[in-house]
């Protein structure tokens, strides 16, 4: 199966984790929220698949376009 980098769209801080390591996702599901300028932006992969790896922590700062997490891709 092919891994998949899941990408942060906003500059921010990671306010909350949803989803843990080895659940499946689809592209409706957030797997954590990014705060910037006071709006909560949900984080969703691009396609299916289980999630792999999460790569930052509640608190952590993100840039835009920084991968966050990996699936695997079914």
């Amino acid at each position: 199966m092919a891994l998949v980098d899941v990408h942060s769209e906003v500059t921010g801080k990671v306010w909350k984790l949803l989803i843990e390591i080895g659940a499946p996702v689809t592209p409706d599901d957030a797997i954590m929220v990014v705060e910037s300028m006071k709006m909560e932006i949900p984080v969703s992969p691009e396609s299916a698949g289980t999630l792999v790896a999460v790569l930052v922590a509640e608190g952590d700062s993100v840039e835009d376009g920084q991968v966050v997490a990996r699936i695997e891709k079914t």
